[in-house]
């Protein structure tokens, strides 16, 4: 952990902040699109993300509309070999419907947005720089096993979109599934650094394998903080363990559908992470600033990447689950996916919190949780059981009593909350 010298600047802290003349904090350009992260409380924050995520979204489908963007030439020259097959459905598909996307991005991302987990006391703790030394490096370890274990699911979910797939799209079956397959691929290569290249520019080897890959950038952040490799990979909390198996099992396991593997890597896991790394990351600069620690933006890159990046990965994700909308059930099979995730990360960030305050914090089913939150149906309870026993027992904390735990963490239809 390196101190900040005195007398280096007045008015800067590392590359991260420069301090103004009444005492606040500006961030640094590259550090965050919003300079005054640290001015802001945590609805403020969640305010600001909902409304760049609308003008996003709304830019993008206003984009496809034109009849010279790249993609609405893509769309169309589909739907004319669509339309000359009468039993193809590619036409009734929102994509083509006036309005529709943004309908169904709007209620979808409302009903993604207003759920209490973005909002969990252990984030907002954080953000206000409520932690010392040795807490951030506990919360860093922890937290890591859900990065690094995460970063599958992409993978898992790509893994399901081939030429077996049941389609109503005729002749357009193979490239729909194409075109899922490149969306899932480059969000896989931001994932693990390794990007395109032509066949002149390929690595080689060794330049493959030095990517720099999410969990590199997130090691870098032990660096700032002074853990060893050693100490970095620790066994992981029932919270987390639980958290990392359902967006495992989601994206991969037959016993969800296409359309709620998509939403799980794209819609459940993307929109909110923005909002929560910048919570996160304006937290440990404001820790940081206090200390005089000089972390800076490379040991921070991990949550400054995810803020700029992830937006564009819920986009193109929604693009796809609408080429799969033929189904009358897909928005609420959407919204179920999306519950099953949401209230899996909500009792994992209540476990960190437990781990790093040694306070009483509320699993989801003790918050009141808005009916709309709900799980209809009691699928994931069986498969995420099934799943712990797969685990190696160095892995968790505790793996025998993970592994005989029948509690879960959701909250179903008609089960009373605590």
């Amino acid at each position: 952990m390196t101190t900040a010298i005195p007398g280096d600047s007045p008015w800067r802290f590392s590359d991260l902040l420069k301090v103004n003349s009444d005492g606040t904090a500006t961030l640094l350009p590259g550090v965050h699109p919003l300079p005054n992260l640290l001015s802001l409380d945590t609805e403020q924050v969640l305010a600001e993300f909902r409304q760049s995520q609308l003008e996003d979204f709304t830019r993008v489908i206003d984009e496809l509309a034109s009849a010279d963007n790249p993609l609405h030439r893509l769309f169309e020259s589909m739907r004319i070999i669509a339309d000359r097959d009468p039993a193809n459905k590619f036409s009734e598909l929102d994509l083509f419907r006036p309005g529709a996307l943004q309908e169904m991005f709007l209620e979808l991302h409302e009903h993604v947005m207003s759920h209490p987990v973005w909002s969990h006391p252990c984030f907002v703790r954080i953000f206000k720089g409520e932690f010392d030394a040795a807490q951030l490096s506990v919360f860093a370890t922890n937290y890591f096993n859900q990065v690094k274990n995460t970063r599958q699911c992409v993978a898992l979910a790509q893994g399901r979109f081939s030429g077996f797939i049941d389609l109503p799209y005729g002749s357009l079956n193979e490239r729909v599934s194409e075109l899922v397959q490149i969306i899932l691929a480059q969000l896989l290569a931001d994932e693990y650094g390794v990007g395109t290249h032509s066949i002149d520019s390929y690595p080689d080897l060794s330049g493959l394998l030095n990517s720099t890959t999410h969990i590199v950038m997130y090691r870098q952040l032990f660096d700032g903080l002074g853990i060893p490799f050693e100490e970095q990979d620790v066994p992981m909390l029932h919270g987390v363990a639980d958290n990392v198996l359902t967006q495992r099992l989601l994206a991969g396991h037959p016993t969800f559908n296409l359309v709620e593997s998509l939403a799980s890597v794209g819609l459940g896991m993307e929109w909110g992470v923005p909002e929560f790394f910048s919570l996160l990351l304006g937290g440990m600069i404001r820790w940081a600033w206090r200390e005089n620690v000089v972390l800076t933006q490379r040991h921070l890159i991990v949550f400054i990447a995810h803020v700029q990046y992830d937006v564009l990965h819920a986009i193109s994700v929604m693009l796809a689950t609408s080429l799969f909308g033929h189904e009358k059930e897909s928005l609420q099979q959407i919204k179920q996916a999306t519950n099953i995730l949401m209230s899996s990360r909500y009792n994992m960030m209540s476990d960190l919190y437990r781990l790093l305050f040694h306070e009483p914090c509320k699993d989801i089913d003790g918050i009141g949780l808005d009916p709309r939150y709900h799980i209809s149906d009691r699928r994931i309870e069986k498969t995420l059981i099934a799943a712990r026993q797969e685990v190696a027992n160095s892995t968790v904390v505790d793996a025998a009593d993970f592994k005989a735990s029948q509690r879960v963490p959701f909250v179903f239809v008609n089960r009373p909350q605590l």
